[in-house]
């Protein structure tokens, strides 16, 4: 497991901690938020975006319908392909940013899995991770 960071969602002053080796999507999935839209996982859907404002981290590949060299560039990247260096302070944008300022309701549990209209940034027919330890795999003849 990588060194545990600590990251600051700038909307709503709330923090969560996240490794290095996992995903901010993940980090804030665990704040059991009622409905985080989490789309496709894999860098093309565009639902997560984020604007770092502060901190280093690393990037996987993401869609570039979703997010321009420009853009990745001044810090607005996807949740689900950002992984921290350092404690990170974000801004939600987008699609995602609705559902972050929302008021929790105690106790309503957390949207877990794939948005099942949300086009993957692979191949049919390929396996893959979600990084945050759950296998989707592709319906056949669907």
């Amino acid at each position: 497991m990588g060194q545990k960071h600590e990251v600051r969602l700038d909307n709503t002053g709330e923090v969560f901690p996240c490794t290095e080796d996992q995903n901010v999507l993940c980090g804030m999935e665990r704040l059991g938020r009622k409905g985080i839209p989490v789309g496709c996982r894999g860098g093309g859907c565009g639902v997560c975006k984020i604007h770092v404002l502060e901190g280093r981290y690393t990037t996987r590949r993401m869609s570039r319908a979703c997010v321009s060299e420009e853009e990745e560039a001044a810090g607005i990247v996807l949740a689900c392909k950002v992984f921290p260096l350092s404690n990170l302070n974000v801004h939600v944008v987008g699609q995602m940013k609705k559902c972050v300022m929302r008021t929790v309701v105690p106790g309503s549990p957390p949207m877990v899995g794939p948005n099942p209209g949300a086009a993957p940034a692979y191949e049919p027919g390929e396996q893959r991770g979600n990084d945050c330890g759950q296998v989707f795999l592709p319906v056949q003849g669907g």
